[in-house]
């Protein structure tokens, strides 16, 4: 399993598994679970998740998912904004715990940003981080000046990512959020990184995995994977799936491979707006 370096210089996989919309279908939850633990054997031990995934419903099939093996787990949760208050995100921390059936959360991040002050939420952040309920903290779909005034903050430079939509056809986040997250050595978390499956239906990337052998998951997974410093985090609900993700770890995209994706999928040519899902 290839690993990415935290700013604490803990290392976690750089595959992780997501969970958007699972644990809400009693007759999925089966093969969900069994899709979960597959993976945790497979070496994906990092499971992203939020409270909003299901009102909690996501985080509670986690907690089936992982019991008897916490420890070998690196747990990632997200808390909404309006809940991101001085005493919300301990309240909100909490319910996690609970619904997680476990004493701490690995990784806690802001979901995205809302009314309540950035450095409010980071004094939330480092006092569960103090009580040991989190153990690193992050954030998720901050753009660059969201990032810039979070760092300035107290605590704000110990943020272990950022979780960001990003993908072959997402790549605005190319043009100056990501360098500058590099020159930080703060990772990030690409979620959607084959587009909820709508990538595996574009035409230029179906012939492009076509003629180097590949199916356009592992094209798609292994562009990301080729780079250092990102986590991606597809989610799937059926083990046939979770195994070709993981196969897209075995391919070694070459240098004339990367840059015919660079023509089909051209990275941004000035500043956008940060996208999110």
């Amino acid at each position: 399993m290839k690993t990415v370096e935290l700013p604490s210089h803990e290392r976690v996989p750089a595959f992780g598994l997501g969970t958007w919309m699972m644990g809400e279908n009693r007759a999925a939850r089966a093969e969900e679970l069994a899709t979960l633990r597959l993976g945790l054997d497979l070496g994906a031990t990092l499971i992203d998740t939020a409270e909003m995934y299901g009102e909690g419903l996501a985080e509670e099939l986690i907690g089936e998912a992982i019991a008897g093996r916490r420890d070998q787990v690196f747990v990632v949760s997200k808390v909404y904004p309006h809940n991101a208050s001085r005493r919300g995100a301990i309240v909100a921390c909490e319910r996690s715990l609970s619904r997680l059936k476990t004493d701490r959360i690995d990784l806690y991040l802001l979901h995205w940003r809302g009314r309540v002050p950035l450095a409010e939420t980071l004094d939330a952040f480092t006092a569960l981080q103090s009580s040991g309920k989190i153990r690193h903290y992050g954030v998720s779909n901050l753009d660059l000046s969201d990032m810039q005034e979070l760092w300035t903050a107290p605590g704000g430079a110990a943020v272990a990512s950022n979780q960001l939509l990003y993908n072959l056809g997402r790549r605005c986040i190319e043009w100056d959020l990501l360098p500058q997250l590099r020159a930080w050595h703060v990772p990030v978390m690409a979620y959607s990184p084959i587009e909820q499956g709508r990538l595996l239906r574009n035409r230029k990337l179906a012939d492009f995995a076509k003629r180097h052998g590949l199916t356009a998951a592992k094209a798609a997974l292994a562009w990301l994977l080729a780079q250092d410093g990102v986590i991606v985090i597809p989610k799937t609900s059926h083990r046939e799936r979770l195994r070709e993700n993981l196969a897209a770890l075995e391919v070694r995209l070459t240098p004339t491979q990367l840059a015919e994706l660079d023509q089909l999928f051209p990275p941004p040519k000035g500043p956008q707006t940060l996208e999110m899902l």
